[in-house]
């Protein structure tokens, strides 16, 4: 009996808010928050099927740095309360659990600890 192999999983988008000052001052021409947790993302690399898009203002500054997960029949989640220091490792660990699932939603016990603690939302998926 031959077995068919699972279909990969739909891809996933992690946006990134790039103008995010996190509370903080931002001196004209300096990076904000937004933009170093962007710029940390990049180098580091995202897993196959994860594509990183920056984007303006997910309006939710008290919270930043905020991101997005989408993708395919899954549900959208937000996230904040992120830098680019302590959490890149952690963005990429929830967005690798994330992008495995069908439907988005990853166990909660199986969530990193800041992804369980920083659910801005959930969005249900689209359905024509």
């Amino acid at each position: 009996m031959t077995t068919t192999p699972p279909d990969p999983p739909a891809p996933t988008e992690l946006l990134v808010c790039t103008t995010c000052k996190r509370g903080q001052p931002v001196l004209e021409g300096d990076d904000t928050p937004g933009a170093k947790l962007f710029q940390a993302l990049s180098e580091k690399g995202m897993p196959d099927g994860i594509s990183l898009r920056p984007v303006e203002c997910l309006s939710n500054c008290p919270r930043g740095c905020s991101l997005v997960l989408r993708g395919g029949e899954r549900w959208t989640y937000i996230y904040g309360n992120f830098n680019e220091d302590d959490h890149v490792e952690t963005i990429i660990d929830g967005a690798t659990r994330y992008h495995a699932t069908n439907d988005g939603l990853v166990p909660w016990r199986e969530r990193p600890e800041h992804f369980r603690k920083n659910c801005i939302s959930r969005i249900p998926p689209w359905r024509p």
